[in-house]
């Protein structure tokens, strides 16, 4: 008799079969002599789709809503059928004896194998597999210490509820507002808040009126003094009147030090990273969308093995990681990371008192660290290199020393007001090294941003200093910065600040469930607001799109606030820990549902299309829609079931011969021009003949495969965020 695993990808069923030694491989699963494994492709089986229950729901019909099926019933995903029938059989083969679950570590993981299970119909006992990383080592740790299933029951409970709470209120919200309207409008509880605090920055952009301030340096022998309010303790003010009696007082007075402190100081490194920090970090360094992070991510963790699980909201390790920190140093310590590595080696970390070792901050997964697999970074493309050295990096940081060193204020006195200096002198590099940092050092703690350390002289207590040259400083003070993908996953993981209740529970619940949506969520989410043009990008800045206006105008005023999300994890956290019952949680959303709907029916509020073009749809005849993608310009039709878009115009990553940006690509085929912003054009022929002499550029293959994009862009739905639901619609009148 045999076991089998069904784990949640073939690449991750592929490493298990390896370890388990299963050797024989057939279509979609690996057999040995104890052990079969198979996977699924993600989900495999998903909540079926409304046409399932009733064939009129092809007609969308404001009179039918709300829709709400007495039992939500599942469904196996069309696409990876095939996969889901070997899985079936395989349950059901008379010498399986039990089964591992084997699926990602996690309330969705959970779900994955759950509803897999559930759809086949099986009966036989269950055992779980619950890692952190798919190296060699820890399929063996974690085979060795299988759970019985039943024990991670209300988890699945949890991760149904949530699915079918979602599908509730997203299918019937849509489907109002869509009808209503005439307008492909979507809602859901974290994309519809997201979009909303995104217009509020806007108006906070908008409603700022910038207010002149006001601060006096003094300059003498290469050292700048800054004055400083005793009373409020700022480096500025914004009344210039005062400003100018002041600096006239101290132009006839003397600069005299008044005090000399030197203290030692420590700068810690940062903690290791989840995934919305490293997607941040990402961002910020080399422009990477949370979606980009996260798939690099992935193939770093799946195919490479080097890192662990990425879907992980925790910044700290669980204690029983710390045995294993030698093999993980041994085996990143390569390249450039040979000798940072090797000054670590030969330490006894279970007799160290780590920072970032709590196992009360670790629920699911620990944080993104190295794995024992030896890397060979010949093989990593350039963007795995640079997310694969941020982890490095960030990993090697927190096993040095803090930074210490000293710092020295002075403190100096003109015309009975105070100006002050700072300076500081490197004792000890510790993490610094690592990052191989500045003078400054990025981790630096400073007071004020207006003091920045500086070379001091040896200036002693009571010191007169000459020929100073006094200067009245103007600034003004600038608006909140629009968000970027970087800012934003902020904002989503800390929406506290958008939250109108001021309610402490629920700003509570939301720092400790990470805010909205999930690690594993947020990415899709964004992409989602993009290609359903609510939200559209300039450089790496983010605007909401007139779309996006009018949406959250018609959109029922609870399905805009992050305490919609607040409320239900709270619900959610209770149900995977016994303390509430599913089925109460899900009575709760129909009511709910109820409620939202009968607020969009009695919304009085209009919707109208502000980017109509004179060009005609060729499938339909009706005027398209001229709309910015994420990194596309977009023709796409009005009509919701005609579904025609086409590309008018995407960035690409081909360089500009004059100002270097990066051009765009306009037109079809052999007709296509790269454009700059600067105004250089180049028809794609003499492009590719020019980046031929130069040595590099866009090959036959790199162009072929656009235009495949192109044409697969041309068939999608132009509403990704609802695809599923939206296709092949009609609406009734």
């Amino acid at each position: 008799m045999k076991t089998l695993v069904i784990a949640e990808k073939p690449s991750v069923g592929r490493d298990i079969a390896r370890v388990l030694k299963c050797s024989k491989k057939t279509n979609g699963f690996m057999e040995g002599n104890e052990y079969i494994v198979t996977w699924g492709m993600g989900h495999l089986v998903t909540l079926k789709d409304l046409e399932g229950y009733d064939g009129k729901y092809k007609v969308w019909k404001m009179e039918d809503l709300p829709i709400m099926p007495e039992k939500l019933e599942i469904e196996v995903i069309r696409q990876t059928g095939k996969q889901y029938q070997t899985v079936k059989s395989l349950i059901h083969r008379k010498d399986v004896k039990d089964i591992v679950i084997a699926t990602d570590a996690g309330r969705e993981g959970e779900l994955v194998a759950r509803w897999i299970l559930k759809k086949a119909g099986n009966r036989k006992p269950c055992r779980r597999l619950w890692i952190s990383s798919v190296t060699d080592k820890a399929i063996q740790e974690g085979f060795s210490h299988l759970k019985d299933a039943r024990e991670y029951d209300n988890l699945y409970h949890a991760a149904v509820s949530r699915a079918e709470a979602d599908w509730l209120v997203g299918i019937n919200a849509t489907r109002a507002l869509t009808c209503k309207y005439n307008a492909q409008l979507s809602c859901g509880r974290v994309q519809t808040p997201t979009l909303a605090m995104i217009a509020m920055r806007e108006e906070e952009i908008k409603k700022f009126v910038p207010e002149t301030y006001y601060g006096i340096s003094a300059r003498v022998n290469g050292v700048t003094f800054t004055w400083k309010d005793e009373k409020s303790g700022s480096f500025r003010s914004f009344q210039r009147n005062r400003m100018e009696a002041i600096l006239e007082q101290m132009k006839k007075g003397n600069l005299t030090i008044q005090k000399v402190e030197k203290k030692e100081k420590k700068a810690f490194p940062p903690l290791l990273y989840d995934l919305t920090e490293l997607q941040r970090d990402a961002n910020k360094r080399f422009g990477y969308s949370a979606k980009e992070t996260l798939n690099i991510m992935q193939r770093l963790y799946e195919n490479y093995k080097v890192l662990t699980y990425p879907r992980t909201d925790s910044r700290y390790l669980t204690s029983d990681v710390v045995d294993t920190i030698p093999e993980r140093l041994n085996a990143c310590g390569t390249g450039p990371y040979r000798k940072l590595a090797g000054q670590l080696r030969g330490e006894n970390w279970s007799r160290k008192k780590l920072s970032f070792v709590d196992n009360s901050k670790v629920s699911d997964h620990h944080a993104i660290i190295p794995t024992e697999q030896f890397v060979d970074l010949t093989h990593m493309s350039s963007d795995e290199r640079k997310i694969y050295d941020l982890v490095v990096r960030r990993f090697l940081s927190v096993l040095y020393p803090p930074c210490i060193y000293e710092e020295t204020t002075l403190t100096a006195e003109c015309a009975g007001e105070h100006l002050i200096a700072k300076g500081n002198v490197l004792l000890q590099d510790g993490f610094r090294q690592v990052y191989e940092l500045d003078a400054e050092g990025e981790f630096s703690e400073e007071t004020g941003s207006e003091l920045k350390g500086q070379n001091l002289p040896k200036w002693n207590q009571g010191e007169k200093l000459t020929d100073v040259q006094y200067v009245l400083k103007e600034g003004k003070t600038t608006p909140p910065s629009r968000f970027t993908e970087a800012t934003l996953l902020s904002a989503m993981e800390n929406p506290v600040k958008y939250m109108e209740s001021g309610d402490k529970a629920m700003a509570k619940t939301l720092g400790e469930t990470g805010g909205l949506g999930t690690v594993a969520t947020r990415a899709d989410i964004i992409e989602k607001l993009f290609n359903s043009f609510l939200l559209e990008k300039k450089g790496k800045e983010i605007f909401i799109t007139s779309k996006g206006k009018q949406l959250l105008e018609l959109v029922p005023e609870d399905l805009k606030k992050p305490e919609l999300t607040a409320d239900w994890e709270m619900k959610l956290s209770r149900i995977a820990k016994g303390s509430l019952s599913d089925k109460k949680f899900m009575e709760d959303i129909r009511q709910y549902t109820t409620e939202i709907l009968g607020e969009i029916k009695t919304e009085q509020g209009i919707f109208r299309h502000d980017n109509l073009t004179n060009k005609k749809c060729p499938n339909c005849g009706k005027r398209l829609l001229a709309v910015n993608g994420k990194n596309a310009k977009l023709l796409v039709c009005q009509d919701r079931e005609c579904g025609y878009r086409e590309t008018v115009s995407r960035v690409t990553n081909a360089r500009c011969p004059v100002c270097y940006k990066k051009m765009e690509m306009i037109g079809k085929g052999d007709d296509s021009m790269f454009v700059c912003s600067c105004g250089h054009k180049e028809r794609l022929s003499k492009f590719q003949e020019r980046r031929k002499k130069e040595g590099g550029g866009v090959s036959k293959k790199d162009v072929a495969a656009y235009m495949r994009k192109q044409q697969r862009e041309a068939k999608e739905p132009v509403n990704n965020a609802f695809a599923d639901a939206l296709k092949n619609i009609r609406l009734d009148g």
